[in-house]
């Protein structure tokens, strides 16, 4: 994923304004989301503040940077988060990268974040119930 970014003829400080802009997107749709918006309501009590890590987190993630020094998974272990909210978080997020960056960092970002929802569900869903879904609990 990184390679594919450092090929790509996007200059630094570019690729900073357009993750910054990415983010605050994806904030702007996931708040307005009926499904995901009640739980960044409840999670996130300044948003400001937020977005800034999460910026740092995705130009960590793209650009190599080192501001953010955290590990996001932990971070989420805690939400209220359902099976259904990861196909949803992902479309938002790849809708904003698209509308955001340029192609190939875009690109770049959506192939992350699928990875990074493969990982958390996994993560905070290792279990199948009776019907063979993804469950906290084993069924």
């Amino acid at each position: 994923m990184e390679a594919a970014v450092k090929e790509a003829p996007v200059d630094d400080e570019a690729a900073e304004a357009a993750i910054r802009a990415c983010v605050k997107r994806f904030y702007e749709k996931g708040d307005a989301d009926p499904m995901l918006g009640p739980i960044f309501a409840k999670s996130i009590p300044e948003l400001a503040p937020h977005l800034e890590i999460v910026a740092n987190f995705w130009s960590h993630a793209l650009l190599g940077t080192t501001r953010y020094q955290g590990t996001p998974f932990g971070v989420h272990v805690n939400l209220p988060i359902e099976v259904e909210h990861f196909g949803r978080w992902l479309s938002l997020f790849a809708e904003a990268a698209k509308e955001t960056m340029p192609e190939p960092l875009a690109a770049a970002a959506i192939a992350r974040a699928e990875h990074m929802t493969q990982c958390f569900q996994s993560g905070l869903f290792p279990f199948k119930d009776a019907e063979g879904r993804p469950s906290k609990l084993p069924g």
